[in-house]
């Protein structure tokens, strides 16, 4: 789970009216004689201290609460389709390995051309995919889906080869052939620099596997 990182932002106007109300407090006590004027500053400073008091409880209330990691149910791995010839094996090891490294996900599956062609990351307890109206979709305008909580959506049985506690999927075409099936541990977890950084290393393995797959049967 990602810190805030305005925490010691948010912590500021509570320590600022915590200390302001203390040192009136101070002041107040060694005073031999009040004036009015110090009087009329007294309040003014307590006041003041219990707005910045108030502040600062407020935005600890407000402040957005991180999303709960678990721990995806499966063992890890990695399997590549048998008939694979090694450069595509190696193609799709480079991108798997960056997708993980660099994102929330932790579960990928690479389907095209009706076959599961990888399978990396922590599995899920299915080896094959059968398209569900979801990936049907994608594959059909060839543009990528993103469910930020797959908890919320009736359709999550069709992805019973991720993780059964999967929490976020993105499901990337590879053209209009396949697509790269990513599922994360983390709700609400992907950023736009996220979508974007996968939309590019999909469209780079979608060239490769057009190029050196039509030729194969797999």
């Amino acid at each position: 789970m990602k810190s805030d990182p305005n925490r010691i932002l948010r912590l500021i106007p509570l320590f600022a009216g915590s200390l302001g109300g203390i040192l009136l407090l101070i002041n107040r006590l060694m005073t031999v004689q009040l004036t009015e004027s110090q009087a009329r500053s007294d309040v003014l400073g307590v006041i003041l201290s219990g707005v910045l008091i108030l502040v600062g409880l407020i935005w600890q209330q407000i402040q957005p609460r991180s999303p709960d990691a678990v721990i995806l149910e499966g063992e890890e791995g990695i399997e590549f389709n048998p008939n694979l010839p090694d450069s595509i094996k190696t193609e799709l090891a480079w991108a798997s390995h960056l997708v993980l490294s660099n994102t929330v996900t932790r579960s990928l599956v690479v389907y095209y051309q009706n076959t599961v062609l990888l399978r990396r990351g922590v599995l899920g307890p299915k080896g094959e995919v059968t398209p569900g109206k979801i990936l049907q979709r994608v594959l059909e305008t060839q543009k990528p889906v993103y469910l930020v909580n797959l908890n919320l959506y009736p359709g999550k049985i069709e992805f019973d080869y991720l993780p059964q506690n999967t929490q976020g999927v993105i499901c990337q075409p590879l053209g209009n052939r396949g697509a790269m099936i990513l599922g994360a541990n983390v709700p609400r977890s992907y950023t736009k620099q996220d979508e974007n950084w996968i939309e590019g290393i999909a469209d780079k393995l979608t060239l490769t596997l057009d190029t050196e797959l039509n030729s194969i049967r797999l």
